[in-house]
């Protein structure tokens, strides 16, 4: 066991990429103890990757990409811009809105740095706020794009842990307004402080036009209630509903009506049983190809080729990571490990709540150093039999697993947001670091509250009759 976890740590400390460093430390354990035939170690990691939820990463990356491409970032600027662009300190608001919104499509917050955080720093600097300050607040904001619904760490986590994806994207919905809600009051805090005004001047009619599609996006699901009430068949009034939406949104060129209707479509999808978690992120791309080529006319065959190959590129990333890790986790779990780390930590404390205490410390160190995709393959097997033993629901817990893995996004010396963030700035990883170190108080907040308050993570879920 120690041969295994020190080989890792001796090639992480020597700057060898996290996938590389697990492998090789199983590689090794294995040639040294002898006890499982090398062959395992390509056995097991070819069964880290044969699964079918697995199916959706490349396809939601894919997803995320294409509305880069689409011209719906720009338009989703527009309408937090006037939605909430009137208020102190508005880019900064309106960066938090947006954030808000592209994370219903993307469900990962490198894409959401890396995409609408180009727009939105540029803009911040052109209307005087500080580097650092665009930087911090895209930072903190990004962490919402994998707690938002869809989310590339939920699909990892259902698979793992065996729990509903669906449940999950359920799960993250409440705790996404509660950060988003502390996120926009930092801002204000912020700007009262500094003394900072609105960056748009407040225009009923803009005001009214963004709430009219808030309204229209909200009148979708209700619509198509409605209509099964009055006895048409679900897929009769989905379709009348969608196509009544298309044609209004053809003829008025809303500015976000399309994007915001991206989460609609796949929680919808997924709750009348019409596809599973994985088919949902075949939807999202299907409903990204229509954006971009038939509504907007705004994608390119040089440019969809792009988005495709960026995808191939993250996508053959992230599954190494799996694969790499699964055999780590697997050798963890063979050599008693994961049953030595379980016993030791239920020697500590047998109640819930401290353990989610320690949990919590652990995620987030562990998040620091590791990969997110790789820290939940890790950590799953280990901390899943506690988690059931206390009777910890595992949904909740997965909310908690990734915004500290989220927020570990945001730190040295792996947070890969960070180093995005400091690329698009063009500052030092040490000054993006000090900018991010003020939005760590309302991420924090926000993590001790979905802690221990389970039901604003399972409420929904529940709700919806969706569990474990």
């Amino acid at each position: 066991m120690w041969l295994l976890i020190g080989g890792f740590l001796v090639l992480m400390l020597c700057g060898v990429p996290v996938a590389i460093a697990m492998a090789g430390a199983s590689l090794v354990y294995i040639l040294v103890s002898g006890t499982v035939p090398d062959v395992v170690i390509a056995q097991r990691m070819i069964a880290g990757v044969e699964s079918f939820p697995l199916l959706a990463v490349p396809f939601f990356i894919l997803a995320g990409n294409l509305m880069n491409i689409a011209g719906v970032t720009g338009r989703i600027y527009a309408f937090a811009v006037s939605l909430v662009g009137w208020m102190r300190g508005g880019l900064g608001q309106v960066n938090i809105i947006g954030s808000v919104i592209f994370s219903g499509m993307s469900g990962t917050a490198i894409a959401d740095a890396a995409g609408l955080g180009t727009i939105e720093i540029k803009a911040m600097k052109d209307h005087g706020y500080s580097t650092e300050f665009a930087v911090g607040v895209t930072a903190a904001s990004a962490t919402l794009g994998p707690i938002i619904p869809p989310s590339l760490p939920f699909v990892i986590y259902g698979m793992l842990a065996n729990v509903s994806i669906g449940a999950l994207f359920l799960g993250g919905v409440v705790p996404g307004v509660v950060m988003t809600l502390l996120m926009m009051g930092t801002v204000a805090y912020f700007a009262r402080r500094n003394g900072w005004g609105s960056d748009a001047a407040f225009n009923w009619r803009q005001l009214l036009s963004a709430s009219v599609e808030v309204v229209i996006v909200l009148a979708f699901p209700a619509a198509v209630y409605v209509m099964i009430a009055l006895g048409l068949s679900t897929n009769q009034a989905v379709l009348i509903a969608l196509a009544v939406l298309v044609a209004l949104d053809w003829y008025f060129d809303f500015s976000a009506v399309m994007a915001l209707m991206t989460p609609v479509i796949l929680i919808g999808g997924m709750t009348l049983g019409w596809f599973t978690p994985t088919e949902a992120a075949v939807a999202a791309v299907i409903w990204s190809l229509f954006l971009g080529l038939v509504r907007y006319r705004s994608m390119t065959l040089k440019t969809l080729a792009k988005a495709t190959f960026d995808t191939i590129e993250t996508t053959a990333s992230v599954l190494f990571i799996v694969t790499a890790a699964s055999i780590f986790a697997w050798l963890l779990t063979a050599s008693q490990a994961a049953q030595m780390l379980s016993d030791a930590i239920l020697g500590f404390t047998q109640n819930k709540w401290v353990f989610l205490a320690l949990a919590n410390l652990l995620i987030l160190f562990v998040g620091c150093f590791i990969d997110t995709i790789a820290a939940i393959t890790i950590l799953v097997p280990i901390l899943l039999p506690i988690v059931l033993k206390l009777g910890i629901d595992p949904i909740h817990f997965g909310l908690i697993m990734t915004l500290n893995l989220m927020i570990g996004l945001l730190h040295p010396p792996l947070g890969m947001v960070l180093f995005v963030l400091a690329r698009v700035a063009k500052l030092s990883v040490e000054r993006t670091t000090i900018a991010i170190l003020p939005w760590l108080v309302p991420l924090m907040i926000a993590l001790l509250a979905i802690t221990y308050i389970p039901g604003l993570t399972l409420w929904l879920p529940h709700a919806m009759g969706l569990g474990r």
